[in-house]
């Protein structure tokens, strides 16, 4: 009699520990659901149907299941719930991050001015944000631009520096306009060809009177030019001290392999570890520092808005044992010039 009663008590403990189980996850699909539906809104969602909203609410979990579980480890960086977080990495890469970058395989041959600078008489840190050449972070969209972006960025820094004016000069227009060449407007392109058409073009024009639509359209002939530059040049290639040497002397663009997961949803710290070097994303290096654990760093400005990482902006690893830069990025770095 007492066994039996003894293993009635334990069926009911389990039964009552299914029940338990049972309601926390409950639980917790109910606060997931309800942190999906402010996601929806924050971000602006609008999906087809009930079936294609059920099947982004699974990707949104599993994403955010990443993110928790990597933030709970060891690392220098923290990952967050971003406006990608109902995409997977697959999606991710198709639509944002290699969608229209087109690296050229080999470059011609330029000259390099700050090959002749010491490294140790450069200065300690830069941000050319502090000194008034870095525009506002933008927004891409789902627009294969970021070639553009990034190149516009580094022509931005260029002008204010010889100039003394700060412009946020127009990507639209080299979208638009840029499509003879290497560069096919959303269509993909790469930086030095833009460097190319603004050299041709005669120059470029602002933002405010040639907006940015994320979408092709008619190139607008006659658009008046109120920057330009008088060339451009490579940085030499796997050589992050080279690359100091110009982001210690102006903006410079750079590309980088951001089809990751980490990439996708980097948040905030230092970005370390391993990172790919399939180059398809286009940026701007606009600076530098050491973190007071002494870990060094390059910052950098993307164009993903300001709810992707540090308000849009980037930090990432420097000076590691790959000659080739964290996620690539001194592989094929350059700079306008005036």
């Amino acid at each position: 009699m007492a066994s039996s009663k003894v293993l009635f008590l334990a069926i009911l403990g389990c039964a009552c520990l299914c029940s338990s189980v049972l309601a926390v996850r409950e639980l917790s699909d109910v606060a997931m659901v309800d942190r999906f539906e402010r996601w929806i809104v924050e971000h602006g969602r609008v999906y087809e149907d009930a079936a294609e909203k059920a099947r982004r609410f699974e990707m949104f979990k599993d994403n955010v299941a990443f993110i928790e579980l990597f933030n709970a480890g060891n690392n220098k960086f923290w990952l967050g719930v971003n406006q990608f977080a109902d995409l997977t990495v697959g999606e991710f890469k198709a639509t944002i991050a290699n969608k229209g970058f087109k690296p050229i395989s080999a470059n011609v041959p330029t000259g390099f001015k700050y090959e002749n600078l010491s490294v140790n008489a450069l200065p300690t840190s830069v941000d050319w944000r502090t000194k008034g050449a870095v525009t506002p972070i933008k927004n891409q969209g789902q627009c294969g631009c970021c070639w553009a972006f990034s190149a516009v960025a580094a022509m931005e820094g260029i002008v204010k520096l010889s100039t003394g004016s700060l412009i946020s000069l127009s990507e639209q227009e080299i979208v638009d306009c840029d499509t003879h060449g290497t560069d096919e407007g959303r269509g993909g392109g790469w930086m030095d060809a833009a460097f190319e058409f603004v050299i041709k073009n005669g120059g470029i024009t602002t933002e405010s009177s040639y907006p940015y639509k994320a979408v092709d359209g008619k190139c607008k002939g006659g658009s008046k030019s109120v920057a330009t530059i008088k060339g451009y040049e490579d940085v030499p290639a796997n050589n992050e001290a080279a690359l100091m040497k110009a982001v210690a002397n102006q903006p410079v663009s750079v590309a980088v392999d951001a089809g990751g997961r980490t990439f996708m949803f980097y948040a905030g710290g230092v970005m370390t570890g391993s990172c790919g070097t399939e180059l398809d994303h286009g940026i701007a290096a606009i600076g530098y520092g050491t973190e007071s654990d002494g870990t060094k760093y390059w910052i950098l400005k993307n164009s993903w808005g300001t709810t992707w990482g540090e308000k849009g902006f980037l930090r990432m690893e420097k000076d590691i044992s790959d000659k080739r830069g964290m996620c690539g990025l001194a592989m094929k770095p350059s700079y306008p010039t005036e």
